[in-house]
């Protein structure tokens, strides 16, 4: 059985503390579709304003190495780590969510977000809808920006750590 796309938004962290009729307000605006392995929902580098909530499965965060070229001493080929194809930082599941900097400053993409599992469920919450929403219930728009900078904060946090561990693990092959 397939959960609501309101049961799904209030086991969301983004959406934690909403009230029913909050949860009913976002769900409206809410496109499910369900999605196969394999399936490439976003690309790095192109410019989206849409947020995906996994509601079933999960994601795999991809980034392109070769984007950002080596320095001239580095010991890395052109193109990047192992040969220059994409690599896959993390896997998302269920509860969480994809896109959300799209809602903060309609930049491109930063990955490529590429389907990881069969049946995967996904709700998507354009930009435009969201804001305006926002802007006609203040309590909800409150509610939805402390909540996603929230996530941004653990986002950057976990983002840093993995720098730094990189950091040191360079350190301990030149050294």
């Amino acid at each position: 059985m397939q959960p609501s796309v309101r049961t799904i938004l209030a086991t969301t962290e983004i959406f934690d503390n909403f009230s029913e009729a909050q949860l009913t307000l976002v769900a409206a605006l809410c496109t499910a579709a369900t999605y196969n392995r394999g399936h490439v929902l976003l690309n790095e580098n192109e410019a989206s304003d849409e947020m995906y909530i996994i509601g079933r499965g999960g994601v795999e965060v991809l980034v392109n190495p070769g984007a950002i070229a080596p320095p001239p001493t580095s010991p890395l080929p052109v193109g990047g780590v192992g040969g220059g194809g994409p690599v896959i930082l993390t896997e998302l599941r269920q509860g969480q969510i994809v896109g959300e900097v799209a809602l903060v400053d309609q930049g491109v993409r930063s990955a490529t977000i590429r389907v990881s599992r069969d049946d995967t469920l996904l709700l998507r919450l354009r930009r435009d809808q969201l804001m305006r929403l926002c802007e006609t219930y203040p309590v909800l728009g409150y509610k939805l920006m402390r909540n996603l900078a929230s996530e941004l904060a653990t986002k950057i946090r976990n983002t840093d750590w993995l720098v730094r561990q990189y950091q040191l693990q360079l350190q301990d092959q030149s050294g």
